[in-house]
């Protein structure tokens, strides 16, 4: 049951607030900081709105939200272009097509969901990347940024529970 009162789906609301959070996140980690001469791994922020937006409702919207991001990720981090957006959507599908699954589902099983999403987006990332360079990127970085992403998991909870009862298919 959500903690908070139903909300309207507004777009701005739910899709748009979100995106603009997680490209600011996204600038601010990309902040050059090192840890003992190593700087800490890059999480992919908009893997929460990518697997939220699909679990509280599908929307036309939500894919070019992630294409956006996507697209900005890529241009700010120098990788080839359309990596992020066709991980995102990727990913983004997958969570849609297991939508009513997901419905009414413990925080465990959704972490679960949470992360083999991100993992999807990882392994498309890491393929994409080689066919585009002909390079695999580091497997230890990409592991990295695979469990700092997963860990995002209670950011995707809040959001979902944010919106979960403006859509009446949830019980």
């Amino acid at each position: 049951m959500s903690l908070s009162p139903a909300r309207p789906l507004s777009p701005w609301r739910w899709i748009g607030l979100p995106a603009l959070v997680v490209l600011g996140v996204t600038v601010l980690f990309m902040t050059p900081i090192r840890v003992f001469g190593l700087q800490p791994p890059e999480p992919i922020f908009a893997m929460v709105p990518a697997f939220a937006w699909a679990v509280i409702r599908p929307s036309i919207l939500a894919p070019l939200a992630l294409l956006i991001l996507g697209l900005t990720m890529d241009l700010l981090w120098g990788n080839p272009t359309g990596l992020w957006p066709l991980s995102l959507l990727l990913a983004y599908g997958l969570t849609l097509s297991i939508r009513n699954i997901l419905a009414g589902q413990g925080p465990g099983v959704m972490w679960t969901w949470f992360a083999i999403a991100c993992l999807l987006a990882e392994v498309s990332g890491v393929l994409i990347t080689k066919v585009m360079t002909g390079t695999l990127p580091s497997f230890l970085a990409v592991f990295w940024q695979l469990a700092v992403t997963s860990l995002l998991y209670p950011f995707t909870d809040w959001l979902i529970d944010r919106f979960r009862d403006a859509d009446v298919r949830f019980g």
